[in-house]
C-alpha cells in the first residue's frame, strides 16, 4: 500500500467525535444551526466553531461555515448538520452551551460557561470582547 493510500486511510478512520457535555447545542440553537446550514450554498460540510485571541477576557468564541475537515477536528454531529471542533480549540471550550436568542437588541448565538474549562465564572468584567457570557 503507497504511503498516501495509507495516510488517507488513517485520516478516514481518525473522526474523534465530540463527548457529551464537551460542547452542548440547545434545541433552539441546534434549530438555528440548522436551517441556517440549509440555506447556505452546496459544497460546505459543516459549521466550524472557532476561537481566537482578544479582549480583557481572554478569548473571542464564533462560528462559520466551512467545506473541509482537517484532522485535528472533533466532530459534533447535530439534526442535519456536523459542528466541527479543532483540538485545541476545544481546550478553551470544554463544557460551553451554545444558545440562540431573540431579543429586543436582536438575535444572537450566546456562548454560555465559556471558561468552565479553564476555572474561570464563565463571565468577564466589562469590555464585552471576550463573547461569552457578557452582557447574557
Amino acid at each position: 500500500m503507497s504511503e498516501s493510500a495509507v495516510q488517507q486511510q488513517t485520516s478516514e478512520a481518525f473522526q474523534p467525535r465530540l463527548d457529551s457535555g464537551e460542547v452542548t447545542l440547545t434545541p433552539a440553537a441546534e434549530a438555528k444551526m440548522a436551517e441556517l446550514f440549509t440555506d447556505t450554498d452546496d459544497g460546505l460540510e459543516a459549521i466550524r466553531i472557532f476561537v481566537s485571541g482578544g479582549g480583557c477576557g481572554g478569548m473571542t468564541y464564533g462560528m462559520t461555515f466551512t467545506d473541509r475537515r482537517t484532522d485535528y477536528d472533533c466532530v459534533l454531529q447535530a439534526n442535519g448538520f456536523d459542528v466541527y471542533v479543532d483540538a485545541v480549540a476545544l481546550n478553551f471550550l470544554r463544557g460551553v452551551e451554545i444558545d440562540f436568542v431573540d431579543r429586543p437588541m436582536g438575535a444572537s448565538f450566546v456562548f454560555n460557561n465559556v471558561f468552565a474549562a479553564t476555572g474561570g465564572s464563565g463571565t468577564c468584567g466589562a469590555c464585552g470582547a471576550s463573547g461569552g457570557g457578557c452582557g447574557a
